[in-house]
């Protein structure tokens, strides 16, 4: 799993998964977020002789490898959104992309190839703007094997937050760091 890390630019020196920037983003009433914290692991670079269908076939395999099922390819809706009875896990596959996290007051963040997201269940996402060739690979938990979409409402908002705090810890990220470490 350290060449397949490497590869795609999440490993330090001695082949462990980099360190994850954590974002919290508080309750805005419309969107719950989490008090887990938004994983952003940053790429340092993706091996240059890989293509776009390489670099997913690795977020595949590493993902998969630590309980983090792939489950499709596309990009982010472009209107503010969560996922209540799942965690979601982005790799980038290709080109750049900015999203909002966090709902409307939250922070916007950019993306690019190589980087991966961890967002726990409850936590806003939207679509900024990207390049033409923006990929994500998306993959959910193994135990979450259904998802829900929300949009911004404080009518759900209630109810949303009964079911976050249902949701399990994998017990491992998507990159293969215990979840503990960033989620205690």
């Amino acid at each position: 799993m350290d060449d397949t890390r490497h590869d795609l630019g999440l490993a330090e020196a001695r082949g462990e998964p980099v360190a994850p920037e954590r974002l919290i983003f508080a309750d805005d009433g419309r969107i719950p977020n989490s008090p887990l914290a938004t994983l952003l692991f940053r790429s340092r670079g993706v091996n240059p002789v890989l293509d776009r269908e390489a670099i997913g076939e690795r977020f595949e395999r590493l993902f998969g490898a630590n309980g983090w099922r792939p489950s499709w390819r596309g990009g982010v809706y472009d209107y503010h959104h969560y996922h209540s009875i799942a965690h979601e896990a982005f790799g980038v596959l290709s080109g750049w992309g900015s999203l909002r996290l966090g709902g409307e007051q939250g922070d916007d963040v950019e993306l690019r190839t190589g980087d991966a997201l961890v967002l726990p269940a409850g936590t806003g996402h939207c679509h900024l703007e990207a390049s033409a060739d923006f990929l994500l690979l998306a993959a959910y938990p193994e135990d979450q094997r259904e998802l829900d979409l929300l949009r911004a409402d404080p009518a759900e908002h209630d109810a949303a937050v009964a079911r976050i705090a249902k949701v399990s810890r994998p017990p491992r990220d998507p990159l293969g760091g215990e979840t503990a470490r960033w989620w205690p």
